[in-house]
């Protein structure tokens, strides 16, 4: 069987930096992987050698911690970030198992808050990356071989604090043009750049941001496309 990043790899694994224990289960299951079992926080399952799994565990401490660590413990040729998100408002919102090709992972609140609005880490004057800002493109070849298995390509906000409101969500759609929403992929991206691998997010919408009660999850849903997603790689 074809795989997407086989072109890509010249004979590096790529690593999957994967946040939470369900997920990394469903990457796991799809690439032949199940029976290594779901590894520790910030370990990495190696999935043959082809692929390796990074569980960053859940947010952007995280996943920037684990996927450093992978990245300076082995050579890959790319790292992916690859896991759920949420559906932010737009005028043409991603539904509920739809995917995203994140182009770029933004870290939507590093800043400061103020009565007049958001102000950016960048606009402070100390940006995250002295040369990226707080955005973090996907690299170009990987958006080559992986936009064609995807719903959509456009920006997706990583953030520490999810949006459980409609303001919330509102005002993070607003300030970044995202897509949609998680808490690791521009962290991934930072690091990524930070260490000169080629990076790309993958998000898979398992529910819409805004008031929590409305928020429709549909985890299996979500699962499931994710799992496809990873076979394909």
């Amino acid at each position: 069987m074809d795989h997407l990043l086989d072109p890509f790899l010249l004979e590096r694994p790529c690593l999957l930096a994967v946040a939470a224990p369900r997920e990394v289960e469903a990457v796991l299951g799809a690439v032949g992987a199940r029976s290594v079992g779901v590894p520790a926080p910030w370990a990495t399952a190696v999935c043959g050698s082809r692929l390796h799994v990074v569980r960053t565990g859940v947010g952007k401490a995280n996943a920037a911690g684990a996927v450093a660590r992978a990245l300076v413990m082995h050579d890959y040729a790319a790292v992916v970030s690859l896991g759920i998100a949420g559906a932010l408002p737009h005028e043409s919102p991603l539904v509920v198992g739809q995917s995203l090709l994140a182009d770029p992972c933004i870290l939507a609140d590093e800043g400061l808050g103020t009565p007049a609005g958001f102000v950016s880490q960048s606009e402070m004057g100390f940006p995250t990356h002295e040369g990226l800002g707080e955005r973090f493109g996907a690299d170009a070849a990987l958006v080559g071989v992986l936009s064609g298995v995807v719903d959509r390509i456009g920006p997706c906000a990583t953030v520490s604090t999810c949006s459980g409101t409609d303001a919330l969500a509102r005002a993070v759609a607003a300030r970044t043009g995202a897509l949609a929403e998680d808490m690791e992929s521009g962290a991934v991206g930072l690091v990524a750049a930070r260490l000169a691998v080629p990076f790309a997010g993958l998000r898979v919408v398992s529910n819409r941001t805004g008031d929590r009660e409305r928020q429709g999850w549909d985890l299996k849903t979500a699962l499931s496309r994710l799992a496809a997603l990873a076979a394909s790689l």
